[in-house]
């Protein structure tokens, strides 16, 4: 039986570089050799030698004091060099029987430590770096990649399995198949009109044909009588396996980098081929891996079976196997977000204990009265959320609290609510509102809620209402396309403490605007958002309150781990007589049956909305996209009935236009682009068609669907998809049938993944790039790991904490107290 015995040289290796804890293995030495070194005694014909290894195996290092372990492992390395090349082989297979091998990689020179002395670091640029000059590292700065420690961050998106070998005479067409053979001749031919490289290989057990296309280059290389790996797929031509355009490696004494293994595969970028970066990935990992220091304290690393850093390092770009592989992933996943429920958490103590939150008495008769004049009864829900937010204004500790709730559950109505509270002990609310048009719903809608309770004067920007409060109470709207000289008025307004309330966009954040007395500042539509924009507008008052809400139901889990600063109360109940809108996915087909259903809803006195796809992350792509539906359905398909067109490209005075225009009944048709994913308030609206729907997230066609059915009429979406994928029919699928939004947003999650959930990264937060955030196991251990140590040290301020400190300190560098 052959053995290779290298992975014990290099857990030996990492043991000693470490100063022998024990820890190079999961589990320790002890187990790793009870399961595996049996084998390497067995192999091992000299029965001194065996037996000596025997004795070493079976001696319990974790029993050993550090001197013991230091001699142990020096033994143990005498044994391995003493027994090289004894190692017996297999026989008596035949070819046909045996697996074809590959020569084991010679006895490494020890890698580097953490300790070595180097002029450079791991913050170095990669320039310092051999084969990689300015031009190169400018093409990799394209993809983040700037520093060493980049790079070993850069991990590849998937791997190759070419691990399996096969001899010549068991390929099988159209496989991805590995084979180790011998050139017999190589040479420079025509293929498909340009030159390229043909060879013939073989093995004991045949010959086969390979090819590369526009390769000449190759046949300088492959000598004859060279032995070499080949991985790749396998076709048929005329009747013979062919080879087209593997992977090749000519077998050496050093590591197969790209054949007979797991083989990387990096994201690359005009100028980047994929064999460069992979043998420059493999020089970096094999010389820097090692100097990182492991920043988690030993025993939560015990406590969780996590793999040691630099290891994971290495195996995450070149894994030994699929085991390694995932043990890999699960220890750089779990940093990931250990390291971000950290940061969030000290975001949360900074603030909270910075300076005190002017606590907000609560008048009772105030709130009964204006619930009295709601049009409907407030939900059990919305009650019960309420409760929460104001038991927190009414402390000095300034809230952070998350308001998740459903499409149309009621999450202004609460907001607005929190807003008279502030107003009526003297402080200022602001709202702020991801776009122009969700800014100037909100306008409206709290408005005519406020409406119910006093008189209203003022225009569409500064209103004020008398009878609410013993003063008259004031609304402002604030938007970047104002004039500037109604921007400067109602900026001058809000900083003389003029303007109780103020609703407005990222307007709100920036200069010119200063609030005299901010005691709440509320943020829609909180994904639209990245941390830094909610702290500079939290920012604009001293330790004011804060409510961030979301219509994009998260997870429980996951919102703790994303906004692990806020406190969470979600809004799970629609209001009573809320219909739920009857959803069908309709195939090309039936466009004109859809077309004709909408018809007789516009001519029965009804309104519809008709979304066109956001093709591609422009802006102006979708406006042209959304221009050349508009003058189809105006022209040919609805003549006679009055069309609108809205999107994100159009002035503020012309959106503002359009919508009250179909507000009011003006126009029957609003073709739009997603900019009315969100805060769209039309009662009369019953139709929504969503063309290319399967291009959407099912979060995003929730949103969408809940722009009707918002009055008392029956209301309907119909979704259009010309060829979806399997993912797409999939969404399609579960959309149809269901409305809760919480369990569209978990489909949601496991069919898209983080990045395409959110949209876009959130601006603040530390990237995700090893951690699936459907791994729900994996979220819950990180946050109990960072509670307990935030229970334990907030500040990380022990001796053994340091190297956390400082990791920390990269990945959250605006952290002041720990940068």
């Amino acid at each position: 039986m052959s053995v290779n015995v290298d992975p014990l040289r290099k857990i030996l290796a990492l043991e000693q570089q470490k100063g022998y804890p024990d820890s190079a293995v999961i589990g320790g030495l002890d187990r790793f050799l009870h399961n595996w070194a049996g084998q390497v005694v067995e192999s091992i014909p000299d029965p001194r030698l065996a037996g000596h290894f025997h004795r070493l195996v079976n001696s319990g290092y974790a029993a050993m004091t550090k001197p013991q372990r230091r001699e142990w492992v020096s033994r143990a390395f005498e044994l391995l060099d003493e027994s090289a090349g004894r190692i017996k082989g297999e026989a008596g297979e035949s070819a046909s029987q045996r697996t074809p091998a590959v020569r084991a990689k010679s006895p490494a020179k020890p890698r580097r430590t953490a300790t070595h002395v180097s002029e450079h670091n791991l913050d170095s640029p990669i320039t310092v770096l051999k084969g990689i000059s300015s031009g190169l590292a400018a093409k990799f700065g394209k993809l983040g990649v700037r520093t060493i420690r980049d790079m070993l961050r850069f991990f590849p998106h998937r791997h190759m399995d070419y691990s399996q070998l096969n001899f010549i005479s068991q390929l099988r067409e159209g496989d991805e198949q590995t084979i180790v053979a011998n050139v017999w001749q190589a040479k420079v031919t025509t293929l498909g009109g340009r030159q390229g490289t043909e060879a013939i290989v073989g093995d004991e057990t045949g010959n086969v044909r390979v090819v590369w296309f526009n390769q000449p280059y190759l046949a300088r290389k492959l000598n004859t009588n060279a032995r070499v790996v080949l991985s790749g797929r396998v076709t048929l031509f005329k009747g013979r396996h062919v080879f087209q355009s593997p992977e090749w490696e000519i077998i050496e004494n050093k590591d197969l980098v790209h054949t007979a293994r797991l083989v990387p595969v990096y994201p690359l970028t005009q100028g980047l081929r994929p064999r460069q970066v992979r043998k420059l990935m493999k020089e970096v990992v094999d010389q820097w891996a090692w100097q990182v220091a492991d920043f988690l304290p030993l025993e939560l690393r015990e406590r969780c079976r996590l793999m040691e850093l630099p290891e994971a390092i290495n195996q995450a770009h070149f894994p030994e196997n699929e085991v390694a592989k995932n043990q890999a992933r699960v220890r750089l996943a779990f940093d990931e977000l250990f390291l971000l429920q950290l940061g969030v958490m000290s975001k949360k103590r900074d603030w909270q204990g910075s300076q005190p939150s002017p606590p907000l008495a609560v008048d009772n008769s105030l709130l009964e009265t204006f619930s009295r004049s709601l049009p409907f009864e407030l939900t059990a829900a919305q009650r019960k959320a309420l409760r929460e937010i104001l038991a927190d204004l009414s402390q000095t500790q300034p809230m952070c609290r998350l308001l998740q709730g459903d499409v149309g559950s009621g999450k202004t109505v609460v907001a607005t609510m929190a807003s008279l509270v502030t107003a009526a002990n003297g402080h200022q609310a602001a709202l702020m509102a991801p776009t122009e048009i969700l800014a100037g719903q909100h306008f409206i809608t709290i408005g005519e809620l406020l409406s119910g309770v006093g008189q209203a004067e003022g225009d569409g920007y500064i209103r004020r209402f008398s009878g609410v409060l013993p003063r008259p109470l004031v609304v402002a709207l604030l938007t970047g396309e104002l004039g500037q000289a109604r921007k400067q008025e109602i900026q001058q307004a809000i900083n003389d403490g003029m303007v109780d309330i103020v609703i407005g966009t990222h307007a709100l954040v920036q200069k010119g605007v200063e609030f005299q007395r901010l005691g709440l500042a509320v943020v829609d539509e909180q994904h639209r958002f990245g941390v830094e924009q909610r702290s500079a507008l939290r920012q604009k008052g001293v330790s004011p309150h804060m409510l961030v809400m979301t219509a994009t139901p998260i997870p429980r889990t996951l919102a703790l781990t994303l906004y692990g600063d806020l406190d969470i109360s979600v809004i799970d109940q629609l209001p009573p007589g809320r219909q739920v809108v009857k959803t069908r996915w309709l195939k090309p087909q039936q466009r004109d049956t859809a077309y004709g259903f909408l018809r007789r809803q516009v001519t029965g006195g009804r309104q519809a909305f008709i979304i066109c796809p956001l093709i591609e992350e422009s802006e102006a792509i979708a406006a042209q996209a959304a221009v050349v539906e508009y003058e189809h359905l105006s022209q040919e398909v609805f003549p006679d009935l009055r069309l609108g067109l809205l999107h994100g490209r159009m002035s503020g005075r012309d959106k503002d236009d359009v919508m009250e225009r179909f507000r009011t009944g003006e126009l029957d048709i609003l073709v739009t682009t997603p900019v009315v994913e969100v805060g769209i308030d039309v009662p009369n609206a019953t139709v929504m068609l969503v063309e290319s729907a399967d291009r959407f997230g099912l979060s995003q066609l929730h949103q969408f669907r809940g722009r009707v059915g918002r009055g008392h009429e029956q209301s309907y979406c119909m979704l259009l998809a010309e060829n979806p994928s399997e993912v797409g029919q999939q969404r399609l699928d579960i959309i149809e049938k269901t409305w809760d939004g919480f369990i569209l947003a978990e489909e949601d999650l496991k069919l898209r993944g983080p990045g395409e959930f959110f949209g876009t990264r959130q601006s603040g937060l530390p990237d995700l790039r090893m951690a699936r955030l459907s791994d729900v196991a994996l979220l819950e251990l990180a946050r109990t790991e960072a509670i307990k140590l935030f229970a334990v040290d907030p500040g990380l301020k022990k001796a053994e904490y340091r190297l956390l400190s400082g990791e920390v300190a990269r990945v959250w560098p605006e952290t002041t107290e720990w940068s």
